[in-house]
């Protein structure tokens, strides 16, 4: 990129966790802000950052300025990301969704499958083995640096329920909170579609691995046409699908673990002031039971 141009950088973005409907929020937001060039997250901060800032800046490169610039990118967890993106961002505002925490939880152990990060065996083994699956439901103290670091007025705290349940006010506290026009969602009802929510573990975990890796060989080199049309023809899901379904928690995991998480719970409450009695009380201990993986209106779960 040439010295004399000076590169356009998103101005606000949405930071997870993972696994808090980030490709929802990609897909809503496309066409109404400058989103990276062909791709949905670009990982800069943390798996790219030694590409170099020209590598993250190039993503930009057809931000002409009549648009907000904005990147959906997972980075709540990743604390190393704070003093990055305050280096060459300080003024940027983060969106961060929260989701009950055994239900992020079970959706993560399907990620790790999906990519063959994790070999088979059930949830609480590679729960077991994937300590950082469960640090990372800190929400409290991972909130309080984001905090800390860009001002509290800087950084929207949601909920992943009311993306849910009620879409169009999640969305329109985003718009809010980002400046930028109103986005109606009954005009754009092909967001509905529910994409990433993970049904079944590989049928071959070598191969699954081999593709997850050649997936990111070619995201590193900014490959993302090639990406994409593997991803439409089906490649990537044939070869990190296919076998088994995933079973749902037991009653005595979901008890389990949510005696396990309830000081996180509790100090996220006094943190922001609110009820989440909902994220305390076992699954068969509720009055609705919705799965962790649909809803009334199907959405993204990225």
């Amino acid at each position: 990129m040439s010295q004399d141009v000076k590169p356009r950088l998103p101005e606000f973005m949405g930071i997870g966790p993972p696994r808090t409907g980030t490709t929802w929020l990609h897909n809503v937001l496309e066409g109404h802000v400058d989103l990276p060039y062909g791709v949905k997250e670009t990982l800069y901060f943390t798996t790219f950052y030694d590409r170099g800032f020209d590598w993250y800046a190039r993503h930009f490169r057809y931000a002409t300025g009549a648009r907000k610039v904005a990147e959906v990118c997972p980075y709540f967890f990743d604390t190393v990301t704070l003093d990055r993106i305050k280096a060459i961002m300080p003024t940027c505002k983060f969106i961060v969704t929260l989701r009950d925490p055994v239900d992020r939880l079970y959706s993560m152990y399907k990620a790790l499958r999906y990519s063959a990060e994790a070999r088979r065996g059930g949830f609480e083994h590679t729960l077991s083995v994937w300590p950082s699956m469960a640090k990372g439901n800190r929400y409290a103290s991972h909130l309080q640096g984001w905090w800390d670091h860009f001002g509290r007025e800087n950084v929207l705290v949601t909920m992943y329920d009311e993306m849910r349940s009620e879409p169009q006010r999640y969305i329109d506290r985003v718009t809010e909170f980002a400046g930028i026009d109103r986005i109606d969602l009954a005009a754009r009802p092909q967001i509905g579609d529910d994409v990433n929510a993970f049904k079944r573990a590989p049928k071959n975990r070598r191969l699954a691995r081999k593709a997850w890796k050649f997936k990111y060989w070619l995201k590193g080199r900014q490959a993302y046409g090639a990406v994409n049309l593997l991803e439409r023809t089906g490649v990537w899901d044939f070869c990190a699908g296919r076998g088994e379904l995933y079973p749902p928690l037991t009653l005595e995991e979901d008890t389990r673990l949510r005696a396990r998480y309830l000081p996180e719970v509790e100090a996220l409450e006094e943190l922001l002031r609110i009820d989440l009695t909902a994220w305390k009380t076992p699954r068969a201990g509720r009055s609705r039971q919705p799965s962790a993986e649909s809803g009334s209106r199907r959405l993204a779960l990225g």
